[in-house]
């Protein structure tokens, strides 16, 4: 896709179609996220009408391609019905036909259009904002249009909307520790309104930052839709942790409202216990089958919703390639990608001297494994050699760490200089706290 601007009105009511062709539905608005100060809002995704009127969100991630006859969508999308976000502004029902005034001049405008753009992989915002003269009487005929950029314009809103707001767009530009800090400062009150108006993803992430029992407190504080839309956000371990912590009740609702796939990886990574590598994994390593290029495999960990961690590793399977995968062939570190042809086969490459940890290797174990192969990312398997997960560093240190870490965090307590290493004696009897056989 070209970085050209896109008017909204071309494209709404297009169809839309998957990666085989076949129709979903069509295009009604786009969703977007205002930012703070001038910046262009964040296109967060598109609202596709499926029947009846009945319609659902589907997040720029899963936007493959847009042109002039079609929108063409990929992977799994969420069928639950599309509720907005108080931090989230449709292009068509909330800017169309709004008043605005440009910087530096007073008389009132109206929008009549709005463009979007794409400015990195998969990454969109709001270009320009076609505007009209309001028409100052009824026999009077609308002035002409002009189009000018998103930051020559200003909106007007209340003041206690416009204070939310702005914290808000604030908030979306700040790493998710700084978020967590903030939201662990507002009062009661004040974090209900900020939780409530912050897009899903950005909470999610903030909540894995926050201290367990804030955690608890916070999802148990949304209504259950939106908690299970949070908990689909986070990182499956992330969001196994989280969970393990509820009455099982309250989990296993939750667990039934997030959307199968996601709930299937909580699931399993709940069977194993929380300081084992089963329990620490993540079950979304980068995996490429026997067959894959060089190109191929630097092509995936270009993902910028990877993490560091995750992207120092490329794992080779045998089909299926979502976990549990079919046998473990090997692993890949990415400096060597880097200094291969493109053509070469990943296969090739592999890290023979490196041995995957079996899930049931107890936190001790697991640390001792990054130490001794000095790794920030390890593949985890099963007694049948299929790959379950990986374990990424930044997971062995957040369970090596004292348990109250993240609140003194909150807190501004300066860590005291244990000996990370006396707390790796305890680990053997690290289930998490809920029962795992009530949630299977």
């Amino acid at each position: 896709m070209s970085s050209t601007s896109i008017f909204v009105s071309r494209i709404r009511g297009l169809r839309v179609v998957d990666s085989d062709g076949d129709q979903i539905g069509k295009l009604r608005d786009v969703v977007v996220s205002v930012r703070s100060g001038t910046e262009a809002p964040r296109v967060r995704g598109l609202v596709i009408e499926l029947f009846a009127k009945y319609r659902i969100f589907v997040p720029m991630l899963r936007v493959h391609s847009i042109d002039a006859v079609q929108v063409v969508i990929s992977g799994v999308v969420n069928t639950r019905r599309f509720s907005r976000r108080d931090s989230e502004t449709l292009v068509i029902e909330d800017l169309v036909d709004r008043s605005v005034t440009r910087r530096g001049e007073r008389e009132p405008q109206v929008v009549f259009d709005v463009s979007v753009r794409q400015v990195r992989n998969r990454d969109w915002e709001v270009a320009e904002v076609a505007l009209r003269e309001a028409a100052r009487s009824r026999f009077r005929r609308r002035g002409h249009s002009t189009i000018v950029s998103w930051r020559d314009i200003v909106f007007g809103a209340g003041p206690g909307a416009q204070d939310t707001e702005q914290m808000v767009a604030d908030l979306e530009e700040m790493n998710s520790a700084d978020i967590a800090r903030e939201l662990h400062d507002m009062t009661p009150a004040r974090r209900a309104d900020v939780v409530r108006a912050l897009s899903d993803d950005t909470l999610a992430d903030a909540m894995g930052e926050l201290p367990e029992d804030e955690q608890v407190e916070l999802i148990s504080s949304l209504d259950m839709e939106r908690a299970a839309d949070v908990l689909e956000e986070m990182d499956a371990d992330d969001a196994a942790d989280l969970i393990a912590e509820l009455a099982p009740e309250l989990a296993e609702r939750l667990l039934g409202e997030m959307q199968a796939d996601d709930a299937e990886d909580v699931r399993r990574l709940l069977r194993y216990e929380e300081s084992t590598a089963g329990g620490l994994m993540t079950p979304e390593p980068v995996i490429v089958a026997t067959d894959a290029t060089v190109a191929d495999a630097l092509a995936l960990v270009r993902d910028e919703d990877l993490t560091p961690a995750l992207a120092s590793m490329v794992y080779v399977c045998r089909s299926p390639h979502e976990t549990p995968t079919g046998a473990f062939v090997g692993g890949v570190h990415i400096q060597r990608l880097l200094r291969e042809p493109p053509s070469l086969l990943v296969s090739g490459l592999i890290d023979s001297t490196l041995e995957p940890l079996q899930a049931t290797a107890s936190l001790a174990e697991v640390s001792r494994y990054f130490a001794t192969y000095n790794l920030v990312s390890a593949p985890v398997v099963d007694e049948g050699s299929h790959l379950l997960g990986a374990v990424t560093v930044d997971d062995v240190l957040d369970h090596m760490l004292p348990e109250d870490w993240r609140g003194d965090q909150m807190d501004g307590v300066a860590p005291v200089d244990d000996d990370l290493r006396d707390q790796t004696t305890d680990t053997e009897g690290g289930a998490r706290h809920g029962d795992p056989a009530q949630l299977r």
